[in-house]
Parts: structure tokens; sequence; C-alpha cells
């Protein structure tokens, strides 16, 4: 029989990321601790709350890897409890800019509790004066006959100013189509501001997903734990993801991933529309 399964993730990569053809702003985090959760996250038996706990899990590692990368970092002076006796207990280091202005953007409803542990993991170290979640309110649009997505409708926004010099967040767990992300970068760009760095942050990516969103240019950098390619032909999938990229497939004819993980946002809040 002929093996249509994936197996670009076989073996962990030495650097714990994906060798792709993608380009150089796709992170794809191949590692095996990442894989298991998201297996595990994955699996039709898992239910909230553990379900909510892998997502926190899986978030808090996108964010660490994106923390390092792609914040601006500066050398830190710290003096510890022991400086009251010793004065050459000052913690030195390279740590995260607290200065510099985070902007989290909640695309409700799969965003809203991903952008919740990215708020708390940066006030662990930013002043909270810089970090900002802003709220969107999306939803799929699709077509009545084929259940294929034709677009995207901004139902509502919150946002709280100027993203002008800020690094944006973009955390949503599937990266399907590309479509909502497309649509909120276009609207941030358009009606609020030019940003640093805009980073998304997704637990699955297609193939289809990254086609459409690295074509917004160098400053918009996508994290990802797994690429799912898995509509795929055999030779396709033998071959190094992005390779044949043209030729991937990742999502069925009503725009659901697969292998996938399922409606994210319906299983989280248990609301399935």
């Amino acid at each position: 029989m002929t093996d249509t399964l994936e197996h670009a993730y076989d073996h962990p990569a030495p650097n714990g990321r994906l060798v792709h053809h993608y380009g150089p702003n796709v992170h794809i985090l191949s590692d095996p601790w990442a894989l298991g959760v998201l297996g595990r996250l994955c699996s039709p038996s898992t239910h909230p709350p553990i379900l909510h706990d892998l997502v926190i899990a899986c978030y808090r590692r996108l964010f660490n890897a994106v923390a390092a990368e792609q914040l601006p970092s500066t050398i830190r002076h710290v003096p510890t409890r022991m400086a009251a006796n010793e004065p050459r207990a000052v913690a030195t280091g390279s740590a995260l800019d607290p200065t510099h202005q985070v902007v989290v953007v909640d695309v409700m409803r799969a965003g809203i509790l991903p952008s919740q542990v990215l708020q708390r993991e940066l006030l662990c170290v930013m002043d909270p004066e810089r970090v900002r979640v802003d709220h969107l309110l999306m939803q799929r649009v699709t077509d009545a006959v084929t259940g294929h997505v034709s677009g995207v409708d901004l139902l509502g926004a919150k946002i709280g100013g100027s993203v002008d010099g800020a690094t944006v967040l973009i955390p949503d767990p599937m990266g399907a189509t590309g479509g909502s992300i497309h649509d909120v970068i276009a609207h941030y760009r358009a009606h609020v501001g030019e940003p640093r760095a805009i980073v998304c942050l997704h637990l699955i990516v297609t193939p289809e997903y990254l086609k459409r969103v690295t074509a917004l240019g160098p400053t918009v950098q996508i994290y990802a734990l797994r690429v799912d390619r898995g509509l795929s032909t055999p030779d396709v999938l033998a071959a190094v993801p992005g390779e044949r990229w043209a030729e991937e497939r990742g999502l069925d004819p009503h725009d659901y991933i697969v292998p996938g993980a399922g409606g994210v946002g319906e299983l989280i809040y248990n609301a399935f529309v």
C-alpha cells in the first residue's frame, strides 16, 4: 500500500526547527515536546479543561521562541535581595526591553485564550503600560452550497491606539486559509498604524495559509508548532515541506485543516456555530 502519511516530523530537528522551503519568515518549531503536546490536543479524546491547559502550554512555548527572536532586548542590572549585605549582588544580562510597546491582537473566538496567555507572559517582564490587548470580532463567510470559505466579516473592534513602531502579536490557533490574518493585518495597516513587526502565532498552519500570509511582506513573521499538508499526494509528502509548495494541500473542501485539530474555537468554548 502506498504510504500517505507525513514523515517530516519522524526525527527531531537538530535545532528544534523544521527544515522547509517556505522562506525565512516561517518558523516551524518541530521539537518533540511541542509535537507531543499538540498531538494530545488534537486527539478526539481530549476535552476541556485539559484542552485549555494544552492550548496554554503550546502558546507559552510559542511565546518563548518569539520573545527570543522577535522582541527587542537590552542589558539590565538588577540588584538582588543579597545586595543589602553585598554590593556586588547585581544580576546582569540581556533581557526583554521593558519599554518596547507590544500589542496583542485577540481575534475572537479562538484567539481569546491565547491572547490572555501572551499578555500574562509579557507582563512578567514588561512595563504594564507598554502592553496592550486589542479585540477584533471576526467570522468566516462560507458559501451556502459548497461550504467553501469565501471571505471574512469584521463585525466589531476595540483597538486601544496606534501601533506605530510597536511589535504586534496575533495568536490564532488554526492558520487555515489565511483570510482572517490577512484582513487583520490589512485593517491595522490601513487604520491603526505601521508596526515595527507583525508576528503571527499558530498551533497549526497549512501550505495554503503560508502562501497567502508570506505575501504580506517581510515585516510579517509566522510561528507555528506544525504545518499540515495531509491532503497532498504521497510523492509531495515525500518531499521536503515547501519544496513542492504549489502542489501541497492541507485544506478539505470546507477549508478545515487535515490532519488538523478540528474547530479549536468551538472546542475551547463548547459552542459549535
